[in-house]
């Protein structure tokens, strides 16, 4: 089979309709990307792919490390580019690049491989979790549970992450100059909640402000495994 079949094929793949896969957790596929990145372009729209999904997360975070080269990112937050250096630590690579997608907190591909994709987040499908948090939004506030899950290895973190569905950035300068670009699930803020030790149930609340979505996500240290994630609109 050729390379242009497997990647077709992958494609249609990550555009299935989750009612053709049995259900579970959903999936956390981050992206680091850059405005300034001229190979990140193909990686960002495969993003809007993955947003189709019921059963993946898809999460934007713009890096800032590219801004030097003639385009400051409008969405780079120093953050990200640290959570990218914690990642690479953790998995004992020398360096960060864009694109690149991290699924599950543990697996790296460089975007956009389609096919490499779909096969990592078969993967952790299939792999299942943990437990099973929720989280729920009541006005203002965000009610977040999970039932115990006394087999973690450590006490996990628990994130909560705001995201803008839909931004359009015009791009003037830099190696993507000219282009107007649309993106998907840009991160616009990340907190650490605490962290729970999965002896007993959780049972959080916490403020939730704005429109904006959110995800909430337990992660082991590292950052590593994600062991859980819900998602409120």
């Amino acid at each position: 089979m050729t390379s242009l079949k497997l990647t077709a094929l992958a494609a249609l793949w990550l555009l299935l309709p989750t009612w053709l896969m049995a259900q579970d957790n959903s999936v956390v596929v981050e992206l680091y990307t850059s405005q300034g990145c001229s190979s990140c372009p193909p990686a960002d729209r495969l993003m809007h792919d993955l947003a189709k999904r019921d059963d993946v997360i898809p999460l934007a975070l713009h890096v800032d490390y590219w801004d030097y080269i003639g385009w400051k990112d409008l969405y780079a937050d120093p953050a990200h580019t640290r959570r990218q250096k914690q990642y690479a630590h953790a998995g004992g690579r020398q360096m960060v690049y864009t694109p690149q997608m991290i699924v599950g907190g543990v697996d790296d591909v460089v975007g956009a491989r389609s096919m490499e994709l779909a096969e990592l987040i078969a993967k952790h499908r299939a792999q299942g979790s943990a437990t099973t948090i929720t989280a729920r939004r009541d006005g203002d506030r965000l009610r977040i549970s999970a039932g115990a899950a006394a087999d973690l290895a450590a006490a996990c973190d628990i994130h909560l992450v705001r995201y803008n569905p839909r931004r359009v950035a015009e791009i003037t300068r830099g190696e993507n100059a000219g282009k107007t670009l649309t993106y998907v699930n840009v991160v616009e803020d990340w907190q650490v909640l605490g962290r729970w030790d999965g002896s007993g149930p959780l049972a959080l609340e916490t403020d939730l402000q704005g429109d904006l979505p959110a995800v909430v996500l337990l992660q082991m240290p590292g950052p590593g495994r994600i062991m859980a994630a819900a998602r409120v609109e």
